[in-house]
């Protein structure tokens, strides 16, 4: 079964994780999505990033986090999830929008609230010290 392609930004502030909720999902996501046909990883995240959040990812600032192969949330049938991540810096405020319910700001303990892509984040970014 091919995996489901998607990209991510990881972005840390005040030592949490920005994560969304899709309206109708109960767990919070990684901000991203899936390229369009022909988008590359920057074009693709920066678009999918804009659309979620309003903000504006600058193109020349992203750098490689992780490479992620996790189980797929709300799939039965074992699919799973091919996440490239990316941090970036960015301008605006991310507020939702689009598809996006709500945002959060989650820490070590919110693990939870997340899918597996998401907890493995979480998992790296305190192994870093980067989140509480």
């Amino acid at each position: 079964m091919i995996p489901i392609d998607s990209l991510a930004w990881v972005h840390v502030r005040d030592r949490r994780l920005l994560s969304v909720r899709t309206t109708g999902k109960a767990k919070f996501y990684l901000p991203g999505g899936k390229r369009e046909p022909g988008e590359g990883d920057v074009e693709g995240l920066c678009r999918e990033i804009r659309e979620e959040l309003g903000v504006r990812l600058d193109p020349m600032s992203f750098r490689f986090f992780a490479l992620l192969d996790e189980p797929a949330d709300g799939f039965a049938d074992g699919r799973r999830v091919r996440m490239t991540c990316y941090t970036a810096g960015h301008t605006g405020e991310p507020m939702p929008s689009a598809e996006i319910a709500e945002t959060a700001w989650l820490g070590s303990a919110d693990a939870g609230a997340c899918p597996p892509a998401g907890q493995r984040v979480l998992r790296m970014l305190a192994d870093s010290g980067l989140v509480d």
